[in-house]
């Protein structure tokens, strides 16, 4: 069966988008990383958030552009979204109900992971109890502003339980479970 794990790279202040889902502030902590190069292999699905595959792209202007994980990945991803485009995207199935779209990427993935791209999604497979995993890579930086890697108005405790702790020059990656 398919685990959930939610990965993203975020600043240190917590954000995984600058102001208005800026990516570019990405592009420099971009670079090998051993712990997401063995992940990619063990991703069967992407499940992904509208803005977040609609949003901006840290590959922008490069060869990269529009690939997962700068082209390291490839497979079937399944977008979350209220709004079906209507001319097809190669590789790309547009889901509008969640249960439906958990459901088809854990069936695609198999025993490998569904990797979650996109913290309002997350935070849904969080809040329906379905997050098995959370990957976040830090980068040395601080945006002062953007898109949260978790929020909850009103708060919510999540307890989690670290995996593994690694690093490269340019993040710091911290792997934990959700304890449930």
């Amino acid at each position: 069966m398919a685990t959930m794990l939610y990965s993203a790279t975020m600043s240190l202040d917590g954000f995984i988008a600058g102001p208005g889902g800026d990516m570019s502030w990405l592009t420099e902590h971009l670079g090998p990383n051993p712990t997401v190069d063995a992940l990619v292999g063990d991703i069967g699905a992407l499940l992904v958030g509208n803005r977040t595959f609609r949003g901006d792209d840290p590959y922008r202007d490069t060869p990269q552009e529009g690939e997962p994980f700068g082209g390291g990945w490839s497979g079937p991803q399944f977008v979350l979204t209220h709004d079906v485009p209507a001319a097809p995207v190669p590789g790309v199935t547009f889901v509008t109900e969640f249960g439906a779209a958990v459901a088809a990427a854990k069936s695609a993935a198999g025993d490998k992971y569904v990797n979650v791209l996109g913290a309002d999604v997350a935070a849904q497979c969080l809040d329906a109890g379905l997050l098995d995993e959370i990957l976040v890579c830090v980068a040395p930086v601080m945006l002062g502003d953007g898109v949260r890697l978790f929020s909850h108005p009103g708060g919510d405790r999540v307890r989690l339980e670290r995996i593994s702790l690694t690093h490269v020059p340019h993040a710091t990656n911290i792997w934990m479970r959700v304890v449930r």
